[in-house]
This record gives C-alpha cells, sequence and structure tokens, in this order.
C-alpha cells in the first residue's frame, strides 16, 4: 500500500490558501522552551514565495506585507523552512 501524496502547485497567487489548515487558536501550548534551534528570517533575501508558509508542520508562519514573519512561541525550531527555502533567506540560529 502506498502512502497518500498530495502535490499542489499553485498557478496563480489566488490558488495559494489564505491560512494554514487550522483555525487560529489551535495551538495553545506554548512549546519554544525546548528548541536548541530557531529559524531566523533575512527580509532582504526573503521573495515572498510562501513555500515556508505553505510547508510548516505547526503553522507558524505567517504572511506579513508580502513577506512572512515567524511566531516563536509556538516555533519548535523542526528546520523544515529552512530546507525549503531556495533563496537561504531562512537561517537556523542557536536559541540564546
Amino acid at each position: 500500500m502506498k502512502p497518500y501524496l498530495r502535490e499542489f502547485i499553485p498557478n496563480k497567487l489566488e490558488d495559494i490558501p489564505d491560512s494554514t489548515s487550522y483555525e487560529a487558536g489551535y495551538l495553545v501550548s506554548k512549546n519554544a522552551g525546548w528548541r536548541n534551534l530557531k529559524p531566523v528570517i533575512d527580509e532582504s533575501k526573503c521573495v515572498g514565495c510562501l513555500q515556508c508558509y505553505l510547508h510548516c508542520p505547526d503553522g507558524v508562519i505567517f504572511k506579513k506585507d508580502k513577506k512572512v514573519d515567524i511566531d516563536y512561541d509556538f516555533c519548535k525550531g523542526c528546520g523544515i523552512c529552512e530546507t525549503l527555502c531556495k533563496p537561504k533567506a531562512i537561517t537556523m540560529e542557536v536559541e540564546k
């Protein structure tokens, strides 16, 4: 049995979802306390492709002025956003 794989390639800006798959307020427990690395966005490199926004497993990346920002209270530091960022606008830095 093959796992279900869903591939969605937007053709137009209207095809990109306006929000993540959960309603606002779904994440209620802050989980940033155990994170070792956190993603940091270099806004000068961000092209607004929204790949990090679309693939963040916790939905902590949100649209902000045609670019993105991160809600660090709920980010677990998995690094998926850094891996997907082709212009290398996101880097994982040691949590201080």
